[in-house]
């Protein structure tokens, strides 16, 4: 059966991982609403920009994996685009070409709504270009950060800390200490997305020295590691909303808990990649449900 266009292109952009850039998104925005300054077209244009860097991730990932040869047969992981065929290394390309265009439009337009002092205006566009080149540079070009273990760090700095506290600082310009255990929680979440992807395809990485953090530390450590990265989160939300939020609403996010320690367990008990596989999801809506429930608390406690 012929796959169209429309769902070729849609699968490529891997619509499942894109709650990993909103949550971000909504986790600084409901911050800055707990602070009183929030502004519901600052928080439409980093969601259209956020969504788009992670689809720019998501192309340039398809394309450098394949270039590379990791995308295979041995794989676990859904086929991508460019290692079925589907589309060739010449259009992927063009189309990471596009969707760099259209992020900086949707950047340059957030920041000029947001941002009035030159200086602001200069560092959020550095930070755009820093955050458009860490995304190519991910899996594409001859020595990609992704194949040496750095991922993880990347990933928690821009879906973390610059992602949350960047937004807040969009919203209010300024920042507050306070929003830090947020933001290092939010972080810490998008990592743990992060490292399911990798205890996954530990195997084949490996065969194919994409030497992933998990790939370093070995499949027994990454799912400790995972487990450690899902506690850290919950203390960091626990250490907020015990010293920030004087209301009850403002530990909503402990309804993910029994979600996430299930999920924890899981893994922990998961003998091999192929067992791990079913988790992505899972571990995806952990970490949006928890953010979700956060952000309602915060909004709920004014």
């Amino acid at each position: 059966m012929k796959t169209s266009p429309f769902a070729i292109w849609l699968s490529a952009a891997r619509p499942k991982t894109l709650p990993l850039a909103l949550a971000s998104i909504m986790t600084g925005s409901a911050l800055a609403y707990w602070n009183n300054h929030a502004s519901a077209t600052i928080t439409l244009m980093a969601f259209v920009t956020a969504t788009l860097l992670q689809i720019l991730s998501n192309l340039a990932n398809d394309y450098g994996d394949a270039v590379k040869g990791t995308d295979n047969d041995d794989r676990l992981g859904p086929q991508r685009a460019m290692q079925s065929g589907l589309v060739t290394q010449e259009t992927m390309k063009k189309a990471i070409g596009i969707n760099i265009v259209l992020t900086i439009i949707s950047g340059l337009v957030l920041v000029f709504s947001s941002l009035h002092q030159t200086m602001d205006i200069i560092g959020f566009i550095a930070l755009g270009l820093l955050a458009i080149g860490a995304a190519i540079a991910y899996t594409m070009g001859d020595k990609p950060y992704g194949y040496r273990g750095l991922g993880d760090i990347s990933v928690f700095i821009f879906f973390g800390l610059l992602g949350v506290a960047g937004t807040y600082y969009l919203h209010t310009g300024h920042l507050s200490s306070a929003l830090f255990l947020p933001a290092i929680a939010c972080g810490l979440l998008a990592v743990a997305v992060l490292n399911i992807n990798n205890l996954r395809d530990i195997e084949n990485d490996e065969a194919c020295g994409k030497m992933t953090l998990v790939v370093r530390m070995g499949g027994d450590w990454g799912r400790k590691y995972h487990a450690v990265l899902m506690a850290l989160a919950f203390l960091c939300l626990a250490i907020f909303s015990a010293t920030q939020i004087h209301s009850l609403v403002g530990w909503l996010f402990l309804l993910a808990g029994p979600f996430a320690l299930y999920h924890v367990i899981s893994v922990l008990r998961a003998p091999n990649g192929e067992a791990i596989r079913p988790m992505m999801g899972t571990v995806v809506q952990c970490a949006l449900f928890t953010n979700i429930f956060f952000s309602v608390g915060l909004y709920l406690s004014i």
